[in-house]
């Protein structure tokens, strides 16, 4: 896939639509159309609303999942973070979301910046892309513990399908850093504060993880709106090919994307809020609980984000893999109805799936297949969801449908391939998505 063919020409427009539109930029608070405020009840203050057509719609998004072990004390103090994330929808304007979930102590950021990567995996800015962002009209912010905090808008033409650097320096010790462990997608660190350093140079540290950024919405016409996908390690895409962009929500954020002829399916971004080891009833250990539940998450993490439209629930095979063991199908489905429940007093349609085969994994089970198979035979039946895209029809082995089929197998025989999860994405019915959630009787 090109990922930014045509960035030159693109460039050159909004060269021209910001000149136009420079004497009507003023400072504004954003609104998109929804109430959308900060944990703590405060509601966010955005001082540069750009003068542009379009709405705010998620291009990014990745749920924090606990507190990055070795950063007890210091966190990242004295290192500037950059944060490598691949935005599913273009825009003309930018705004970012940053948690400090897990610490125990406020987030001091003196600094903070936004750009398009040069390239894709490289910590290096496209030229003329990088911008200083700011919080209520300051360049420093600083993050209440446990709480998250919305950014300033700022322009910047960000191509879909394009790397996006959002890169923070916190010049004090912080304690325990919020992140995402299994971002799929290489990040860097620098020493010192190299926010604005558009050359990638000072940035020779790489991490796998995810840090502080949960979310980045844009100012887009390509997009009416945003699809929500929870779920747990299959959706976080944990054996897809590292900085590809190949989970099976990518896969489906680009169709939604492409021109249809044989749909008239919704023009959705889509934002994948997937934890490994994810269950839809228990959360971890901790204060607040690392892997939180679905159940305990979905308001911030489904709820939370911007202009949601419809909303897709995977989750459940880790309720009966890990322990303890949840045989009980019923409790199952019944948290999964209430995920549903959560996100119809909002008017969301909600789309489940079916739970994959795992025969072959080392914590298969006979009794634990036997739950599988009745929490499937619900979802099936309608009684769970408002529609149901059937994941282990389309992945299982044919001749032994307690499997995934080879090709679509990782290996560990439980997460998907690449071709496995591309398999995912196109047996989604797209039209699934249309509609708001049916009236309760």
């Amino acid at each position: 896939m090109t990922k930014r063919h045509g960035y030159a020409l693109l460039a050159a427009i909004v060269a021209v639509i910001v000149a136009i539109s420079a004497a009507i930029y003023v400072g504004v608070s954003v609104d998109d159309g929804e109430e959308n405020t900060l944990a703590g009840g405060r509601t966010p203050h955005n001082s540069a609303a750009p003068a542009s057509t379009g709405i705010w719609v998620g291009a990014w998004s990745a749920s924090m999942v606990g507190a990055e072990p070795g950063t007890e004390v210091n966190g990242m103090a004295g290192r500037s973070v950059r944060n490598v994330v691949h935005a599913g929808i273009g825009g003309t304007a930018a705004r970012i979301t940053l948690s400090n979930l897990y610490g125990q102590q406020p987030l001091s950021i003196t600094h903070a910046s936004i750009a398009v990567a040069a390239t894709d995996n490289n910590a290096a800015a496209a030229a003329d892309t990088m911008r200083r962002l700011t919080f209520g009209g300051s360049p420093s912010v600083v993050v209440p513990a446990g709480q998250q905090m919305v950014s300033d808008a700022v322009r910047l033409l960000i191509p879909h399908d394009s790397d996006v650097l959002v890169t923070t320096y916190s010049p004090t010790p912080s304690g325990p850093v919020t992140y995402h462990p299994q971002a799929r997608q290489m990040s860097y660190t620098a020493e010192g504060d190299r926010t604005e350093d558009v050359s990638g140079a000072p940035y020779t540290w790489q991490t796998p993880y995810w840090r502080y950024l949960t979310a980045l919405d844009v100012l887009s016409n390509e997009s009416e709106g945003t699809v929500v996908v929870i779920g747990d390690s299959l959706t976080d895409g944990v054996t897809s090919t590292v900085g590809e962009n190949r989970r099976w929500t990518d896969v489906l954020a680009d169709r939604l994307r492409e021109p249809r002829d044989n749909s008239d399916g919704p023009r959705y971004s889509v934002v994948n809020q997937g934890i490994s080891g994810n269950r839809v009833l228990a959360s971890g250990l901790g204060r607040p609980a690392e892997n939180p539940s679905a159940l305990s998450r979905f308001g911030r993490d489904v709820l939370g984000r911007t202009n949601v439209k419809a909303v897709v629930v995977a989750l459940g095979v880790n309720d009966i893999l890990r322990t303890p063991h949840q045989t009980d199908a019923n409790k199952i489905t019944a948290g999964l109805r209430e995920l549903k429940r959560l996100a119809h007093a909002r008017g969301l349609r909600v789309i489940g799936a079916t739970l994959m085969p795992f025969h072959g994994h080392r914590g298969y089970q006979p009794d634990l297949e036997a739950t599988r198979q009745a929490v499937n035979a619900q979802v099936r039946s309608g009684k769970v969801f408002d529609a149901y895209v059937d994941f282990d029809k389309a992945l299982r082995d044919p001749y032994d449908p307690r499997r995934l089929r080879t090709d679509y197998d990782s290996g560990d025989h439980l997460h998907p391939s690449d071709r496995g999860y591309e398999r995912m994405a196109k047996v989604f019915d797209l039209d699934d998505l249309k509609g708001t959630a049916p009236a309760e009787l």
